[in-house]
This record gives C-alpha cells, structure tokens and sequence, in this order.
C-alpha cells in the first residue's frame, strides 16, 4: 500500500467525535477536525480496501466547491491549511495535509437534502411504478436519465451506518424541520445546484444529482461536510450522455458495477477488491475533479 494511502486515523490524544464512512471526526478546542480517509462505502458497506489518494481529491474539490458557492450560503471552512491548525494537531501535520477541513462545529440538519435534475437511481426505480414519487408529479413517458424540465429538491432520512436512507416528502419535511426552515432550505440547496451543475456542464460534466449537508450555526444555516464530489454527487460526461439507460459516471457506480458482478450478498464483510479496480475507481475521480478544477 502506497505511504499516501490512510484507512483510518487514530489519534489518541484527540477525542475522536464520530468515524462515518468516509470521514474521521475529532473535536479540537471549540471547533472540529474533519479528515477524509481513503475509505470508500458501496451499497451501505465501507470495503477494507482504501482507494489511492481518494480523501485528498475529495477535499480539493469540496474546497472549490466552498469558495465557488460562498455567495449563495455560509460553509463551516475554517481553514484547511494545516499550519494553522491548533498545536494539538502538529504531530499530524503530514496525515492531514490536503486531506483535512478545521471546520465550525455546525449542529447537522437531520434530514438529507438531495438535488436531483435528472431521473436516475432510486427515482428512476419508483418513477417506472407510479409517474408520482414521494408526493413529486412528475411528467408522464420521461425514460431514464432524462432531464427534468426544474431540478427537485427531495429529501430523506438519515439512516444509520449500514442502513439505507428512506425518501421523503416536503410534508414530512415540514414536520421534521419546521415550514418555514423548509422553505429556506429548499431554496438554498436549489440555488447550489444549479450553479454548481451551470458551471459543471461547462466544463463538460453533468450532475445528474447531489447530497448537500446543511446545519444550523449560530442561527444561522450553513453548508458542512463535504460538497459535489463523487462520493455525494452523480456525475456525468456529458459528451456521453444518451437518455433512455444508465449514464457512464464519474463516481463510484464503476465500483458498484464490479461489486454487483460477483456471489455477494451487499452485506458486510465486504470482497476484496482487485487492485485495478481500486485504481480505475480512484482515476475516475482523479478525472472528474481536473474537469471541473483544471487542475
């Protein structure tokens, strides 16, 4: 495995706050320390091999991400640069260079709040059943992958590690949340897409669909976590796109492809997984954040 290659962090004079799939979280001061792994989860299951320098393409792109859309809604960037991180982070300086995020300690909405502008994954699922999904219209003979005439705003639950996310409605939304948060967050995380996915296809990218993490500090709603990056995101080339079946992508879906190739049941423990396709995955987001960065 390559020295640049993190599984995981075990930083036992940090208090160690939550390990999601992807993401270790420490509290540090007031504020917390949030490193991407090299990680990489696929049908629920995190799988025991890291992908090459995943957790750094992740972060360069959130980064940009967060500078890019910082006039539509606040973020929880503090910093990124480790020397200027606090001084109980210095003995780590080279684990969580450009992997890492100081971030504010945002209190998480519980609800996830998805941007779909295409009919894919679980919407395309349910939409072949009934036109009317989650309490959503849509128009009658869309096939799949096309375009949505307006991108939707349709939220989930968030489930716990292992479980899957369940969609729900605005309605429900409302109860979870409250009528006028919902209304706040549907309008902010419409505004995000569309920007974000405006700037992508110039670039020659489509989203067909994203995850935003949205929290509250300081009575205030901001951006946290990562953002529109493969792991959260559909993307698509779009000099591929072709309605009416599944789009080649920039994300894991390559994984999943492999992963539903072999005698496994998607319940943890997880395959082993060749070396090539731990590769192929990483140049696949490699690929997808020097479209959209250019670098």
């Amino acid at each position: 495995m390559s020295d640049s290659m993190l599984i995981k962090t075990e930083f036992t004079d940090l208090k160690l706050i939550h390990r999601g799939k992807v993401r270790d979280l420490y509290e540090v001061d007031d504020m917390l320390l949030m490193i991407a792994t090299d990680r990489i989860s696929a049908f629920d299951v995190v799988m025991g091999d890291p992908v090459p320098n995943k957790g750094k393409v992740l972060t360069k792109l959130s980064l940009f991400w967060f500078d890019f859309l910082g006039d539509i809604v606040p973020n929880h960037l503090i910093t990124a640069d480790v020397e200027k991180y606090p001084a109980a982070c210095a003995p780590y300086a080279e684990v969580l260079r450009d992997r890492s995020m100081l971030v504010k300690k945002a209190k998480p909405l519980p609800v996830e709040c998805i941007v779909r502008g295409y009919l894919s994954g679980s919407f395309w699922g349910s939409y072949k059943k009934n036109t009317t999904v989650c309490g959503f219209p849509l128009p009658p003979g869309m096939v799949e992958s096309d375009k949505f005439p307006e991108p939707l705003f349709t939220p989930s639950t968030k489930a716990d590690l292992g479980e899957h996310d369940e969609n729900i409605s605005i309605a429900r939304m409302e109860k979870i949340v409250g009528v006028a948060e919902t209304s706040r967050i549907v309008d902010v995380s419409i505004k995000l897409y569309k920007k974000a996915a405006d700037y992508a296809l110039s670039r020659g990218i489509i989203i067909a669909d994203t995850k935003f993490e949205l929290g509250w500090f300081e009575g205030e709603l901001i951006l946290i976590d990562e953002v529109l990056t493969p792991d959260s995101s559909r993307f698509w080339p779009l000099d591929q796109y072709s309605p009416g079946k599944g789009q080649p992508s920039f994300d894991k879906q390559f994984l999943r492809d492999y992963l539903s190739s072999l005698d496994w049941d998607k319940k943890p423990p997880p395959p082993e997984l060749p070396q090539e396709i731990l590769e192929k995955t990483g140049a696949r987001y490699a690929e997808a954040v020097a479209k959209i960065i250019g670098s």
